[in-house]
């Protein structure tokens, strides 16, 4: 029989989650409470393990351990990320009835502290209703929103469990089995400075060779399984000054890995060779363009099959609640791809989140409540 939820203490976990404030590479305060709260609800084992030292973090990743009083099911693991985006400091948090949105210019902090107050919570019913489950291990990463560093750099000796979930995805009932693999790109395009008044033959424009490479480019969906995108430039000092340097950063993601490739070249080959047709429509110009290209492979794709333990299981709990869980293909990497990339099967569940990295974003309790109860038959049935 599954306990009722304490819906009030739910909500008022979340609430504090959520007005703590922990942007990238300051989740050190989430990560204190986390401790005390998993203490005090009599948690095994309590780890901080050495990953500031290559995320930057004022802390390294958090990990807790509940052993278990069914040693005869298979432990699992559960993961959420401590780090939001900003703007996410001072948070202060609204609730109308059951919805939960920020009172301010911030964003609520939903993604990700639905999942982690949706574990508090479980640990809790655990506790009070004595039920039987397998060994728990959670998992609290550092700078997620960054390029998932925390996961990539977490200490993966220290766990036992072999298989669990990400709770990070929007909507409620999802189940999240495959996601892409993802290339981050930076280009700089180099040109020649000059002043754009008085000699602006002397100059070779930047911004303009590097619009005409990006108006040459495929972008947004390339095919079903592929996407491309560049978001963020930057350069030039004034505007009486020819522009030398303009830097350029963009992704693509693919569950291809063939195409991944394909595509990173395809940005590359237009880049190198814009430049390379550049030519000296004056006299009066000394030097030539050039331009350096920077790829760094983001993160693995994840993909589990439909019949893998990870995922029966968790089908098998949403049954038990006359639930048709929707399991998806995904266009977003997480932490789960990093899990996945070390042997280690982990499926995301969604948390309820919505309208995240906006100031609009919104969280229902309902959603909330649904997950902590599927968590509760997840390891209890």
């Amino acid at each position: 029989m599954i306990p009722k939820i304490n819906r009030k203490r739910l909500a008022a976990t979340f609430i504090e989650l959520c007005e703590i404030s922990s942007p990238s590479r300051q989740e050190k305060s989430i990560a204190d409470f986390l401790k005390i709260s998993f203490k005090q609800l009599g948690a095994k084992a309590i780890h901080i393990d050495s990953s500031a030292s290559q995320t930057g973090s004022n802390t390294g990743n958090l990990l807790i351990r509940f052993k278990g009083k069914d040693q005869a099911k298979e432990g699992l693991f559960f993961s959420c990320h401590m780090d939001t985006v900003e703007p996410g400091r001072d948070v202060k948090v609204d609730q109308q009835g059951d919805i939960f949105t920020s009172r301010g210019a911030t964003i609520l902090g939903g993604d990700d502290k639905s999942g982690i107050a949706a574990l508090i919570e479980l640990i809790r019913m655990l506790t009070e209703s004595g039920a039987h489950h397998p060994t728990i291990e959670m998992i609290f990463t550092t700078c997620e929103e960054i390029g998932l560093l925390g996961a990539k750099n977490l200490d993966y000796q220290w766990l036992e469990t072999k298989q669990g979930y990400a709770l990070d995805s929007t909507g409620i009932d999802r189940v999240i089995i495959g996601a892409p693999a993802a290339n981050k790109i930076k280009i700089e395009v180099h040109g020649i400075a000059a002043h754009a008044g008085l000699h602006p033959e002397k100059g070779i424009n930047a911004f303009c060779l590097a619009a005409k490479a990006i108006a040459n480019l495929r972008l947004g969906r390339l095919d079903e399984q592929s996407t491309s995108n560049f978001g963020l430039i930057k350069g030039g000092i004034a505007t009486n000054i020819v522009p030398d340097l303009i830097t350029l950063e963009g992704e693509v993601r693919s569950h291809s890995a063939q195409k991944l490739d394909a595509y990173t070249k395809e940005i590359e080959a237009t880049f190198r060779k814009t430049i390379e047709n550049w030519r000296n429509p004056f006299l009066s110009q000394d030097g030539a363009p050039s331009v350096d290209i920077m790829v760094e492979k983001e993160y693995p794709a994840m993909r589990l099959a439909e019949t893998e333990p990870v995922v029966e299981r968790v089908r098998n709990a949403g049954a038990r609640l006359d639930r048709n869980l929707e399991f998806l293909i995904a266009g977003g990497g997480s932490d789960a791809n990093i899990f996945c990339s070390y042997g280690l099967p982990t499926a995301i569940v969604a948390t309820g989140m919505d309208k995240v990295h906006t100031t609009d974003e919104q969280l229902n309790l309902n959603d909330l409540a649904s997950l902590t109860e599927l968590l509760y038959v997840l390891v209890t049935e």
